[in-house]
This record gives structure tokens, C-alpha cells and sequence, in this order.
């Protein structure tokens, strides 16, 4: 079912890379909505995903960019507003990596180069993405800014390790910028913080599956999905929450305001047994 809600609105989608996306799925509810819409992701994700069909799908541009870097950007910036006709009125920022967790480096041992990456890649981007729109004057006044957050930002997650450093980053970058950009031009800006999904990105954290299975036993709703977290992102374009920003929303079907629920702690109470090493050493994660 759609409402128009986006109709006549411009946008740029950042970091779908295929079906799992969540950023795949906001594309293609927004054109169903009315948007017309220009791609982005890196270089190398553009050739090795399969983002070129959804942008046929769509008939939305593909720019490949490092969100990482100024200069690729503003050609974002300027092709999309060329391409589109006007200046932006939604962004989607869908972007996180860690190359500590990929190389398994445990929280207590990380390699401080790759943290640096960690929080330019999947934080700093969203400033520089900001920064860059607002020094160009390509976001239309009332427009929306999105970044997709998770709960580890708030909370300790064994195994989501520097990522819980950057959507922490990423969330106060939000607040921070959004009173400067609310005030000036009106422009709304919140992060998302949506349940633990099976995306490309969230299949590479230790334990996923066992999250996956822990949050929807904890969430009176259970997990929120990318296709719902999609329709929040529409919503969140729209204008029907023109005076919201500046805030973490979440998207995690209760979850997040959640001590102990039965059915957790029935799968906690059928092994009480502490987990231990092959040389019976407590593991604390």
C-alpha cells in the first residue's frame, strides 16, 4: 500500500549494496512512494554488489563515491541536485564497517589504525556528508537527514566491539549538527536505531544468529525487519514529522526498554553453567 508521501521530493540513498540492504529496501519504498532518487556507494561495492539492477529498477543514477572522502561527496551532492532537478529534500546515510571486527580483534586488543577507520568509514562519514551539504546549500529547507544507529551505542553488546564507539559517535554527531542545521535552514536530522538485522555488514558480528533470537525473545513486538525499518525511514522523510530532530529513534520492537522477559529468561535459565576456555578459565567476552 503507498500515500504519496514522497511525492515530488528528491533524495540520495547511501550504502545499498543488495536485497538484504536495509538501504536497498528505504530505495525502493521511496520511489513507491513518490521520490525520485540517485544511488551511492563505494567504487568497489557498486562492482561487486548488485546495486546497478536495483538503480534500473528504479530508474535512479548509481554514483559510485567514497563517503569517506570531501571531494567524492560533493560530486554526490552536485550530480544528484543536476540530476534530480533541484536540491535534496531526504539522505539516507547507510554506511557502517569495522575492520577490527573483520579481522576479529577483541574490544580489549583493537589496532588503532583500523579504529581510526572504523570511525571515519562508519561516524565521521555522516559529518562529512553534512558538512558538505551545508556548505553547498543542497538540502531544501524542512529537508530530512537520516543515519541507522543500533542500541550498542547505549548498551554493551559482546561482539559488536569499536562499532558500538562509532554509532555512539554517530548519534551525537546528529544532535550536534541538527541544532545548527534546524536552526539555519530547518533541516531535520536523526539516526535510527533499528534491531539487529541480517544484513551483509550485521552477518559479519560474533553471535549475530544468537542475537537475532535473543532480541526477538526480549521485544514484546519482536525484531523490527529492514522492510519495516524501510517504512520508518519514509515516514521520517516525510512531512508529517517536520519538527522532529536531533533524536535517536527506536525501531526494535520494544526492545530497547526491556529488562527480562519470560521468554528470555525461560532459554537463559536452561544453562546456568559460566562459559569457560579448554584451560577452564572464566570467558568474559
Amino acid at each position: 500500500m503507498t500515500f504519496n508521501l514522497l511525492k515530488g521530493k528528491r533524495g540520495i540513498i547511501f550504502g545499498a549494496l543488495n536485497e538484504l540492504s536495509i538501504a536497498w529496501k528505504v530505495a525502493e519504498r521511496a520511489v513507491e512512494e513518490g521520490a525520485i532518487i540517485t544511488l551511492s556507494n563505494t567504487p568497489v561495492a557498486v562492482r561487486m554488489g548488485e546495486v546497478s539492477a536495483l538503480g534500473e529498477k528504479l530508474n535512479a543514477e548509481i554514483l559510485p563515491a567514497d563517503a569517506s572522502n570531501v571531494e567524492d561527496l560533493e560530486m554526490v551532492f552536485s550530480k544528484s541536485m543536476e540530476i534530480l532537478g533541484g536540491k535534496i529534500d531526504f539522505v539516507l546515510h547507510s554506511i557502517g564497517m569495522s575492520p577490527n571486527v573483520r579481522k576479529k580483534k577483541t574490544y580489549d586488543d583493537l589496532d588503532y589504525d583500523l579504529l581510526e577507520k572504523t570511525l571515519d568509514i562508519s561516524a565521521i562519514s555522516f559529518h562529512k556528508m553534512i558538512q558538505v551539504a551545508k556548505k553547498m546549500d543542497a538540502i531544501a529547507e524542512g529537508g530530512s537527514i537520516l543515519a541507522l544507529s543500533y542500541v550498542a551505542a547505549q548498551r554493551s553488546f559482546f561482539g559488536y566491539n569499536d562499532m558500538a564507539d562509532a554509532k555512539a559517535l554517530l548519534e551525537s554527531i546528529a544532535r550536534s549538527f541538527g541544532y545548527i542545521y534546524g536552526r539555519e535552514k530547518g533541516v531535520r536530522i536523526n539516526t535510527i536505531s533499528q534491531s539487529p538485522t541480517m544484513t551483509t555488514a550485521g552477518s559479519g558480528i560474533k553471535g549475530m544468529n544468537d542475537l537475532l533470537d535473543f532480541s526477538e525473545k526480549m521485544s514484546p513486538l519482536g525484531n523490527a525487519s529492514a522492510d519495516d525499518c524501510a517504512d520508518y525511514c519514509i515516514v521520517m522523510f516525510s512531512d508529517l514529522t517536520r519538527k522532529i530532530t536531533m533524536q535517536n529513534l527506536y525501531n526494535d520492537g520494544g526492545f530497547s526498554s526491556m529488562g527480562m522477559s519470560l521468554r528470555a529468561m525461560n532459554q537463559y535459565s536452561k544453562s546456568l553453567d559460566e562459559f569457560k576456555d579448554e584451560h577452564g578459565k572464566i570467558i568474559y567476552g
